[in-house]
């Protein structure tokens, strides 16, 4: 994979191959193949020019979730299931955040209204679906500009080690900003394709 091909290639064959994937993905159930799959997940990144960089940019946010859920995981459990579970999320948010970040949101949502528009007839709105399809990609990045506020917030009152302290007030933020969401795809959802969307506004 040289640097650019996934930039240069069509967003059909990526989220057919997104889509394999993420089944491929949770069929396994052997941890060592699950974190072989991360690595691989990784290690596309570079191949694609994107970087270490952005491997950590994707990863840092989603510490706050996996972090606890390796560790409830593993008490409750056991820790094979543990690196399982958090290594396959992980593989999931590295993979789709290569589509995404090798492709146009535009290109995108105009491929997803066309995949969908043979359901129309059947009572699906391809319009209303990449609506929120572009709602939600740009709700992502503001759960980790929140989590980020939250816990520099929580840390400034000497409760910056106590992850119920952010986890909490963070789940709030992002219910509101949800609640936001389902707003704003209700407001818009006789919109026609290729209209712009608004974002989810500030919690």
């Amino acid at each position: 994979m040289s640097p650019g091909l996934l930039q240069r290639c069509t967003p059909g064959p990526k989220l057919a191959l997104l889509a394999l994937a993420g089944t491929g993905v949770s069929l396994v159930q052997d941890w060592w193949i699950m974190l072989a799959c991360l690595a691989a997940a990784a290690a596309a990144f570079l191949l694609s020019g994107l970087g270490a960089h952005a491997v950590r940019q994707q990863m840092r946010p989603m510490l706050w979730l996996l972090v606890p859920l390796f560790l409830a995981q593993g008490l409750l459990t056991s820790w094979s299931l543990a690196a399982l579970v958090v290594a396959r999320i992980a593989t999931l948010v590295l993979l789709a955040a290569l589509v995404t970040l090798t492709t146009r949101t535009e290109d995108l949502i105009a491929t997803l209204e066309r995949a969908l528009a043979p359901f129309a007839p059947v009572g699906m709105n391809p319009a209303k679906v990449g609506l929120a399809f572009a709602l939600a990609l740009r709700f992502l990045p503001v759960i980790a500009e929140e989590a980020e506020r939250v816990r520099e917030a929580q840390a400034a009152r000497g409760l910056g080690r106590n992850p119920l302290a952010v986890i909490l007030p963070l789940i709030v933020r992002v219910l509101k900003a949800a609640e936001d969401v389902a707003a704003a795809i209700d407001a818009r959802s006789g919109a026609t394709p290729g209209a712009p969307a608004p974002g989810p506004s500030e919690p």
